[in-house]
């Protein structure tokens, strides 16, 4: 990220001493700092009862829905002695959507709202580096996403029943998948942050559009079904290529039937998933800033 923005403030004064306060800092006190923030957005985070049902909870309860309304519906394909089933396919989205409404929603409201309260302003006077106070974010995401899948799986397998894959490629895909649409939609959430005007506006701003995205990516829907041109929009965003990983290592083989082309490409979603972490880094690092402006 860019260096800490200070507004019109000059090299001298409280901001000008910050500054050279920041400049001195070795990478072991960053690292530090980081560990200090994660724990401080730990609390806040379980401190948030709308954080606590809408971002941790609602995959999960929204998996437990979809699960037990569905159990009764017959496969969507048996081949080779193998079933998917409705269950099955909403375990990988809802994996999917934990990751993006903890990264993109969670995050990216959290960032609007701090800066719009005046908190990034009050950590700008102090020599809390920007890197710290990212990592902690970060941190932080890592930490939740991580409970939040493992309590989805748990309940998965222990209430509805569904066989996890055994084969360890399997679980080598799900978790770089996991890892690595952790990091895009981190990003991403620092960068959308930057579109609110206030504290009031950042959920009616950022909410919309995640829910228009899960939709359209294949959350909900299956994506095969949804239109082609609504296809073609979703597969040049980060969402539907997650979901599209997240079958791919927990559903059985043969649901590669279900797909569009009837095949796994594990190589798109890799690429995809890289061009928009590149992409959201970019916007972030160019966008961030301590104090609102205008």
């Amino acid at each position: 990220m860019s260096a800490v923005d200070t507004g019109e403030a000059g090299p001298t004064g409280a901001d000008g001493r910050v500054a050279v306060a920041r400049r001195g800092i070795r990478p072991g006190h960053t690292l530090r700092c980081a560990a200090d923030r994660v724990r401080v957005e730990l609390l806040q985070y379980l401190r948030r009862s709308d954080a606590l049902v809408f971002t941790f909870l609602f995959p999960v309860l929204l998996f437990s829905i979809f699960a037990s309304a569905f159990s009764d519906v017959p496969p969507l394909l048996t081949m080779d002695g193998q079933e998917v089933t409705q269950p099955h396919t909403y375990l990988p989205a809802m994996l999917a959507a934990g990751v993006f409404l903890s990264g993109v929603q969670n995050l990216g409201i959290e960032i609007a709202t701090e800066r719009a309260n005046g908190t990034l302003q009050r950590l700008a006077a102090t020599p809390l580096p920007v890197l710290s106070y990212f990592l902690g974010k970060v941190g932080q995401l890592l930490l939740t996403s991580l409970a939040q899948a493992a309590l989805l799986l748990t309940v998965a397998t222990t209430v509805f029943g569904l066989e996890l894959p055994t084969d360890p490629g399997r679980w080598f895909t799900l978790a770089w998948v996991f890892f690595a649409a952790l990091v895009c939609f981190a990003v991403l959430g620092v960068a959308v942050a930057q579109i609110p005007r206030s504290a009031a506006s950042a959920s009616a701003v950022i909410l919309p559009v995640v829910l228009v995205l899960q939709f359209i990516s294949g959350i909900y829907l299956p994506f095969a079904i949804l239109p082609d041109w609504l296809q073609s929009i979703a597969n040049l965003l980060p969402l539907a290529w997650v979901g599209h990983g997240m079958r791919a290592a927990l559903l059985p083989d043969v649901a590669r039937q279900l797909e569009v082309g009837a095949m796994w490409d594990l190589q798109t979603v890799a690429l995809v998933l890289g061009a928009w972490a590149v992409v959201g880094t970019v916007v972030a690092a160019l966008t961030f800033r301590w104090i609102k402006r205008g």
